[in-house]
């Protein structure tokens, strides 16, 4: 098990070199880019940029280990639209993610995306369901190129309509099954399943690639009142070897404070 964080938390400094170098010196073992932080779409994000982001990773002997919030920033990506022009798009620019993740040395790009997912008015969700499985398997030869996996992410009824549960998330992964098409469990986003989350961990262990710790209140682990040991208890019972990634939704307490908070009370569990 390793620990990452992801990088909008320090998208103020500007400076992808800094966030680097603090995420190593802080104790991480990995960085989980937002490409919008970077530019608009990553098609904008040039070969030298990219090249400069593995020299200094390499440098600081810190992992890219992947990407996420990959639908935020570009216009006309949406992964249920029932327009067949922006699906095909869409899909298109899921190849441009795969690429860019690949050419940063990146293992994982987290899907989560919940309004450029949801299913649109006049579309039924087994349509939506079926344009979202054309899209990802169009992506595909790319991942299995690039050594990328894409982990699709469960989120709750409060941000999307479509996989807002673990359960019907792994549904749409046995569709695709592809071992490069994995899924995420993310510590907020099962606030509303009837199962608890070390249970959840415990179910979906097989599916599983990848995981996000945060708290309910949109802080980091530690931040709140979520209880992390049952969950780092289920993590080592299954055996995870993948990433644990800090991703959070308020930024208040400044970068320092989160990443260096959140690490120390994950540790504790470990």
């Amino acid at each position: 098990m390793k620990f990452g964080i992801c990088s909008e938390i320090f998208k103020d400094w500007n400076d992808i070199g800094r966030t680097i170098d603090y995420v190593k010196a802080a104790g991480y073992d990995g960085l989980e880019v937002a490409p919008f932080t970077l530019a608009p779409r990553v098609t904008q994000i040039p070969a030298h940029t990219r090249q400069d982001i593995v020299q200094k990773a390499a440098a600081a002997d810190l992992d890219i280990l992947g990407i996420h919030w990959v639908f935020v920033g570009p216009d006309g990506v949406h992964l249920t639209h029932p327009d067949e022009a922006v699906r095909k798009h869409t899909a298109a620019y899921l190849v441009d993610l795969v690429n860019f993740c690949g050419d940063l040395g990146g293992k994982i790009i987290v899907f989560g995306s919940p309004k450029q997912r949801n299913v649109e008015e006049g579309v039924s969700y087994d349509q939506a369901f079926g344009y979202a499985r054309a899209a990802f398997e169009h992506a595909l030869p790319a991942c299995e190129a690039r050594g990328v996996t894409i982990c699709m992410e469960p989120l709750t009824h409060l941000e999307t309509n479509f996989c807002k549960s673990v359960a019907e998330t792994v549904r749409l992964i046995e569709a695709v099954k592809h071992p490069n098409f994995q899924l995420i469990l993310d510590t907020k986003a099962m606030a509303f399943e009837e199962e608890g989350r070390p249970a959840l961990i415990r179910k979906y262990a097989s599916y599983m690639k990848h995981y996000h710790a945060n708290d309910e209140n949109l802080h980091g682990p530690g931040f709140g009142d979520v209880d992390f040991a049952p969950i780092f208890a289920a993590l080592k019972e299954v055996d995870f070897g993948g990433y644990v990634s800090v991703e959070v939704f308020n930024f208040e307490p400044g970068p320092e404070a989160i990443a260096t908070k959140s690490l120390a009370h994950m540790k504790r569990f470990i």
